[in-house]
């Protein structure tokens, strides 16, 4: 006689065993609850939805707002509750948390000057910034034999951040600043922490700045080939821009945009470390320059442990009925990202880290009019720092137990802590290569 199934899933939803491996769970409220009423750590009460036709239907549905003004008051409990919305104000003004027409509108203008041209034309500094960071973290070493390292710290986090800064037109003396921000934001999961708020308050004043000297050298005659500029042009030539808008529109660029990445890149890492024959077949095809195996990888490893967990905060602006539940006007939904890119009733063996996968319609970067902008920046970045860690760190392995690895805290976001790892030092960096 077969064990009765539990009666809540386990571990329990956002425990740190949870975090640890999620996917257990999300395995249980997809058989039993599918779209399932929680109360999360913060207090509020939202529906988790974690089957892939719940999930890919919740983020088309133009009855599910992405504007807090449709979150109900009591769901709101005691005390800040992490709605988007209550830090930060001036700068929540962006694509994420925003409905037609101003969606429409604020996108229009985003893609005038974000255009796959200039993501391509980007390619060669993504190389150059990878080579960096792989001959700081191999002269570290010292001509030590073994070499180590935590690929979080030292790879994963600066690599997309100094991308977004150059893309944006941050100025090199700047960009630390930057990593600073950031990475006090990213550890603290942008909690309501003194030291986030003073973050996102420093941000906010110098992009504010830096947008006011781009709008002067632009009118100055200053060709401005970068991001913000061409966000000012765009604005300039048609549809008005306010500084609020940009602004904001350069922060979530800036944040949304790097830790993502940071999470492909550390996530995809971890799960090649911890697939050797998936690894050595992906290595094999790099070093035979097979790119579309790369790219058909770097898609499996957005569905199998993404970047993103949960879908950004959506509010029913009516009642409606999502996967056979009644779910109230004002009430939070939480589209599960990661469930949903396991559900056997659309993937074969979900479960089965799959680097040949072909048929991978996954929702790692959402769906619908918030499909993320820039997932073609990530997905360059992802594939240029996986092909070159694996060439010139052929034998990278993890230095920790799996165990003992501890897992980033926030509900959206999915990365690790640290990640370190052990490897053989190439003998000295290659001068003929970009960056050395």
């Amino acid at each position: 006689m077969a064990a009765p199934a539990p009666a809540a899933p386990t571990p329990a939803l956002f425990s740190w065993q949870f975090a640890a491996d999620p996917y257990p769970a999300y395995a249980w409220l997809r058989e039993h609850a599918p779209v399932h009423r929680t109360r999360l750590p913060s207090g509020v009460e939202a529906w988790l939805v974690t089957r892939y036709v719940d999930a890919r239907q919740a983020l088309a549905d133009a009855r599910l707002s992405k504007n807090p003004v449709h979150h109900s008051e009591n769901a709101h409990g005691k005390g800040k509750t992490g709605i988007p919305g209550e830090r930060g104000a001036n700068l929540m003004t962006h694509l994420l948390n925003i409905d037609p027409p101003d969606h429409t509108r604020l996108r229009r203008l985003v893609s005038k000057a974000f255009t796959p041209r200039r993501v391509a034309a980007f390619a060669p500094r993504i190389q150059e910034l990878t080579d960096q960071l792989i001959d700081a973290m191999i002269e570290k070493q010292h001509g030590a034999e073994r070499g180590s390292a935590d690929l979080i710290h030292e790879f994963a986090f600066p690599l997309p951040i100094y991308a977004i800064c150059d893309l944006l037109g941050v100025p090199p003396e700047d960009q630390d600043d930057f990593r600073d921000w950031a990475g006090m934001m990213i550890r603290h999961g942008g909690g309501p922490r003194g030291g986030v708020a003073r973050s996102v308050k420093k941000m906010r004043a110098y992009l504010a700045e830096l947008i006011h000297r781009k709008r002067a050298a632009l009118q100055d005659g200053a060709p401005g080939d970068d991001l913000i500029s061409g966000l000012i042009r765009a604005s300039d030539h048609g549809e008005h821009l306010t500084e609020n808008e940009a602004a904001a529109m350069c922060f979530v660029l800036l944040f949304a945009g790097f830790e993502t990445t940071v999470n492909l890149i550390g996530n995809g890492t971890y799960a090649l470390l911890r697939h050797p024959a998936q690894r050595e077949l992906l290595q094999k095809s790099i070093a035979a320059g097979d790119e579309e195996l790369l790219a058909t990888a770097v898609e499996e490893l957005l569905r199998y442990d993404g970047p993103v967990e949960l879908a950004t905060w959506r509010y029913a602006t009516r009642e409606l009925t999502l996967g056979g539940q009644r779910i109230a006007e004002g009430d939070p939904v939480l589209v599960v990202l990661a469930a949903a890119d396991r559900d056997p009733a659309r993937f074969d063996e979900p479960d089965v880290l799959d680097l040949t996968r072909r048929d991978n319609p996954h929702l790692g970067y959402g769906h619908g009019i918030h499909y993320c902008l820039g997932a073609p920046l990530a997905r360059l970045e992802g594939q240029t720092a996986l092909a070159t860690l694996l060439t010139r760190l052929p034998d990278l392995r993890l230095a920790a137990e799996p165990e003992d690895l501890r897992w980033r805290g926030g509900l959206i976001m999915r990365g690790l802590r640290t990640l370190p790892v052990e490897f053989t030092p190439e003998s000295a960096p290659d001068s003929s290569r970009p960056g050395s």
